[in-house]
């Protein structure tokens, strides 16, 4: 059984929500790199990019982050992107959902070797289940659910939704 946790309306009120936090954490920057894990979590950094844009005339930047979301652990994670170009730059690393951390954790990994100025993370839902010292910078969610459920993020043309099963 499936439960409705966000709908598309607020789903949409969150990503604006995020994308004012991360211009005014990041208010001193004239280009901010988006880095969105593959899959759901890049979806969600180019609808956090589009809002930016319309907010503020930054240069942004969208980067996709490919690991393994099951065993993060197993590959080092590969961006589409010379990672020279993110030298002293700032950066979000997005992820739909923060389970146990280990996929942020993982993913991060590019971009410290890299040597970025500022890393920050974005996740849509937090599940408050980490099992690595992480944690969501901008988060849209914060849901105490036992480790048998499972949440399910969603994003479609105009029905953008996030279930809890």
């Amino acid at each position: 059984m499936k439960e409705l946790i966000l709908d598309h309306q607020k789903i949409a009120h969150i990503i604006r929500r995020i994308a004012f936090q991360i211009l005014e954490t990041y208010s001193d920057e004239s280009e901010i790199i988006i880095a969105g894990v593959q899959g759901s979590g890049n979806l969600l950094a180019e609808k956090i990019a589009i809002e930016l844009r319309k907010i503020d005339e930054l240069e942004i930047k969208v980067v996709n982050v490919s690991l393994d979301k099951h065993h993060p652990g197993n590959q080092s994670p590969e961006l589409d992107i010379d990672a020279t170009h993110l030298n002293d730059k700032a950066v979000v690393l997005v992820d739909d959902v923060l389970n146990s951390g280990a996929t942020l954790m993982h993913g991060c990994l590019p971009f410290l070797h890299a040597g970025v100025k500022k890393l920050k993370t974005a996740v849509l839902v937090n599940r408050n289940h980490k099992k690595f010292p992480i944690k969501a910078d901008f988060k849209g969610l914060s849901l105490s659910t036992s480790s048998y459920e499972h949440i399910e993020v969603v994003f479609e043309e105009n029905n953008d939704r996030a279930y809890l099963k």
